[in-house]
C-alpha cells in the first residue's frame, strides 16, 4: 500500500485525476480502492476546489451533474470535517441543518412504509399507499430548503467565484423536484394497485427519489455547508438570515433568533413606529401585529398563486400553524382525502364562480366553523383565499341578554 499523501496541493492534484477517471468510465469501486490508499481523507475544501476547476478546464456542466451520485458514492466515509466551523442555532446553517434531520426522517418513513407493502401479496391497501403519498407531500417542502439555497447562499458563493459546485448541485436540486413531482402524480393515479404495478413504480420512481434526496443531504451536510460558513462573512450571513422568511422552511420552525457577534456594522432598522396606511386608517407593525394576534379567530392567507403566506397566531388556535408551512402549496397542507376539495375551492374562487365556502364540523367536542373567502381588488381581481376558522361552542349555548359589564376570565 502506498504512504499516504499529506501535501493538500498533491492530494487535490491526484483527487482531480482520480475524478476524472471516473468521466472516462473506471468504475467508482475501483476510484474509492485507490483514494484509501493513496489519499485517505479528503479535506472538504479539496472537493469544491477540485470540482471548480474541472468545469474550468473545459469538462461539460452536464457531464459532470451526470455523473454527480457517482462523485458523492466515491467520496463517502472520506471527507474530512476536522476544523470544520459549527452554526449556533438560529444561523442558516443551523436551520438548514434542523431541516436535513426532518427530511431523512421523512424518508425514513417511507422506507419503514415500503417494507411493510413488501411483505404483503396481492392488493395493496389503499391506507398504506395513502399513507405513503402523504410522506411525499410531505416531502415536496424541500423545495423551500432548495430556493433558499439557490436564491440565498449560492449568489454569494459566485460573490467569491465559487460557481463550478453551486451549479451542478442547483442541477441536482432540479431533478429531485422532478423526481418527486413524478412519484406523487404515480402514486395519485394508483387505483387498489397489485404488488406488480406498485413494484414497478417503487423501483422507477420511489427508490430513485428517496436515494437522490439522501445523497443531497450528504453533499451539503459533508461539503457545501462546512465550505460556507468558511467563506461568508457574519455580515453576509446575516443578510441570509433576514431573507430566509420570505421563502419560508421545510419541516422545521426555526425558533431561535440570530445575530453575528459584532452587531456594530449591521444596518439600522426601521422605526417600529412606521404606519401601515389603509384607506380607514393606519397601525404600526406591533399594532396590527396585536389585532392578529388577539382576534378570536383563527386566519391563515393564501396568495393567488396558492402559497400559504400568512397566519395568525392567537394563544388558543384551533388548528397547529407554524412557519415551515410559509411558502408551500396549500394544497400540500391537506391530507390526500380533502385535496380534492380545496382544488375545487381554489378553482371556483379564482374563476370567479363563488367567492365563499363554509364547514362546519365538530372537533374535540367543540364545534368549529370553518370558512373561506375569496380575497379581490377593487377590479374584481383574484388575490387569494383567506380561511377563518371559530370556535362557536361557547357561542351557540348563548340565551337572554347580557347588558352588565361581566368579565370572562374573572370568576
Amino acid at each position: 500500500m502506498s504512504e499516504l499523501i499529506n501535501n493538500n496541493q498533491q492530494k487535490k492534484k491526484l483527487l482531480k485525476e482520480l475524478i476524472l477517471q471516473l468521466h472516462q468510465g473506471k468504475t467508482a469501486k475501483a476510484i474509492k480502492k485507490q483514494l484509501v490508499q493513496i489519499l485517505g481523507k479528503v479535506p472538504y475544501g479539496l472537493v469544491v476546489e477540485v470540482e471548480q476547476e474541472l468545469i474550468k478546464d473545459g469538462l461539460p456542466v452536464q457531464e459532470v451533474l451526470k455523473l454527480c451520485d457517482v462523485h458523492g458514492e466515491v467520496l463517502k466515509g472520506m471527507v474530512d470535517q476536522e476544523g470544520a466551523r459549527i452554526a449556533p442555532p438560529g444561523h442558516p446553517v443551523h436551520t438548514f441543518k434542523q431541516e436535513n434531520l426532518a427530511l431523512q426522517g421523512e424518508c425514513d418513513h417511507i422506507k419503514i412504509l415500503l417494507d411493510k407493502i413488501n411483505k404483503l401479496s396481492g392488493h395493496i391497501p389503499e391506507k398504506l399507499w395513502m399513507d405513503l403519498r402523504q410522506y411525499f407531500n410531505n416531502l415536496m417542502d424541500v423545495d423551500k430548503h432548495y430556493r433558499r439555497k439557490e436564491n440565498l447562499l449560492f449568489p454569494y458563493l459566485e460573490k467569491y467565484e465559487i460557481t463550478g459546485p453551486p451549479t451542478v448541485m442547483w442541477g441536482k436540486d432540479d431533478e429531485i423536484r422532478e423526481l418527486l413531482k413524478g412519484t406523487i402524480e404515480a402514486l395519485s393515479g394508483l387505483k387498489n394497485p397489485n404488488q406488480d404495478e406498485f413494484k414497478s413504480i417503487v423501483e422507477w420512481m420511489i427508490k430513485p427519489t428517496v436515494i437522490n434526496l439522501e445523497e443531497m443531504i450528504y453533499k451539503e451536510e459533508e461539503i457545501l455547508f462546512p465550505m460556507c460558513l468558511d467563506t461568508l462573512t457574519e455580515l453576509e450571513w446575516y443578510d441570509i438570515y433576514q431573507q430566509s422568511d420570505e421563502i419560508g422552511f421545510c419541516l422545521y420552525d426555526p425558533k431561535e433568533k440570530w445575530e453575528p457577534q459584532d452587531t456594530s456594522e449591521l444596518p439600522l432598522k426601521k422605526a417600529t413606529s412606521d404606519k401601515i396606511q389603509l384607506k380607514t386608517g393606519s397601525f404600526t407593525l406591533e399594532e396590527l401585529s396585536a389585532i392578529f394576534n388577539t382576534l378570536p379567530v383563527d386566519l391563515t392567507f393564501v396568495d393567488k398563486e396558492n402559497k400559504v403566506r400568512f397566519f395568525s397566531n392567537n394563544p388558543e388556535r384551533i388548528f397547529d400553524r407554524n412557519r415551515a408551512i410559509l411558502g408551500r402549496k396549500v394544497q400540500m397542507c391537506h391530507p390526500p382525502s380533502s385535496v380534492d376539495t380545496v382544488q375545487k375551492i381554489l378553482n371556483d374562487f379564482q374563476s370567479g364562480r363563488e367567492s365563499q365556502a363554509n364547514f362546519w364540523i365538530t372537533l374535540a367536542g367543540k364545534f368549529i366553523h370553518i370558512a373561506y373567502f375569496a380575497l379581490r381588488d377593487e377590479a374584481g381581481d383574484y388575490l387569494g383565499t383567506l380561511e377563518v376558522s371559530q370556535d362557536l361552542t361557547n357561542l351557540r349555548e348563548l340565551k337572554g341578554e347580557q347588558k352588565l359589564l361581566h368579565y370572562e376570565n374573572k370568576p
